[in-house]
């Protein structure tokens, strides 16, 4: 089956860059030309039919289909290899949990943060060490943004009209990292998250900006962790009150000395779990005492759960720089994770 899209006749590369910045169909920077060629490759490489429905969206009741999804992963700079991820990604974004439509029309300004996990970040080539969250490689960097363009194109999803972003954050141009598996012995997050460790996945996530932390300090978890917890604390007193899925991303030096002193993941979330709490009168601390309302003793947390926190090892060899990325909007949009491709009785 041949590609079914509107066809546009265009003479040179210039002109179609033009033509495009001109009907909003970009993200402001240059796009490659999704020629009927291009778009079949990605659908053929995944063995999927050009009007298969990957979900509908559920306010606005819109299809999504592959050809939609390939016709933007291609201006992105997605190559056929790359396609699979970004379809399972959609598919994931797509699942009601993750509010799709309030994620990216909510004036608070999120973007869609995806971590890979498995085997696919090698076949990918995907990097995770130095600038893990800025452009690290060419495949994290072209599905990210394949995600914005496609939420562009498919559901009109641009400033101003469906995005409503007072600030929005860089991250809506390409937001994706790989988690680095071989560097660490803290386990993925796919397997927290109940996935076998060969099996591919995306995980998908409504997250305003990442705040940078640093201590370079200490050798002791605790303290180091306690870093972590007064930037998720931060956020709970400058942004929302509300607990949700907080990710952290946590560099190698950082990892060497939980890791030395045998920390596991699951300690790492209960001691945030327990330490990134605020009272509500810390709300007068930052120019918010109206909102304090005579409950300044009630607690909050920044997790739910300590299921609720997403550990992503990434970064750098040397540094002691992490980054706390926090929700847009508490519990009410869920992170998702999926398989990438076929897996048989693997879904948690």
């Amino acid at each position: 089956m041949s590609v079914v899209s509107d066809k546009i006749a265009l003479e040179s590369f210039a002109e179609v860059q033009e033509h495009y910045h001109s009907q909003g169909w970009t993200d402001g920077f240059p796009i490659v030309p999704p020629t009927p060629e291009a778009v079949q490759a990605c659908l053929d490489w995944a063995y999927m039919r050009n009007d298969e429905l990957i979900g509908i969206e559920p306010v606005r009741e819109r299809p999504i289909t592959a050809e939609k999804i390939a016709i933007s992963a291609v201006m992105a700079g997605c190559l056929p290899i790359h396609f699979p991820v970004v379809v399972s990604a959609w598919t994931a974004m797509l699942k009601k949990e993750f509010l799709l439509h309030g994620a990216t029309a909510s004036t608070g300004g999120c973007a869609i943060f995806m971590v890979l996990n498995g085997p696919i970040r090698q076949t990918l080539g995907c990097k995770n060490q130095f600038n893990a969250l800025g452009s690290s490689d060419r495949a994290t960097s072209v599905i990210g943004r394949a995600i914005r363009l496609g939420l562009i194109n498919i559901l009109n999803v641009s400033p101003g009209t469906i995005d409503r972003s007072t600030l929005g954050h860089p991250g809506k141009i390409s937001y994706c990292v790989a988690e680095d598996e071989e560097g660490t012995t803290l386990g993925s997050l796919s397997e927290d998250r109940g996935f076998p460790p060969e099996v591919s996945t995306v995980t998908v996530f409504a997250a305003s900006s990442p705040r940078q932390i640093m201590n370079e300090w200490t050798t002791d978890p605790k303290e180091i962790l306690d870093t972590y917890a007064s930037e998720m604390k931060a956020n709970l007193r400058n942004y929302s009150i509300w607990s949700g899925n907080y990710a952290i991303v946590i560099p190698k030096q950082h990892r060497d000395h939980l890791q030395k002193a045998g920390w596991t993941r699951n300690q790492i979330s209960h001691y945030l779990f327990e330490n990134a709490r605020v009272k509500r009168s810390e709300w007068a601390d930052v120019g918010k005492g109206s909102v304090v309302k005579g409950k300044g003793e009630k607690e909050y947390s920044a997790l739910q759960s300590p299921e609720h926190l997403l550990i992503v090892a990434a970064g750098g060899p040397a540094g002691g720089f992490g980054a706390i990325i926090p929700p847009w909007l508490g519990t009410k949009s869920q992170a998702v994770t999926i398989s990438i491709g076929a897996c048989v009785d693997c879904e948690p």
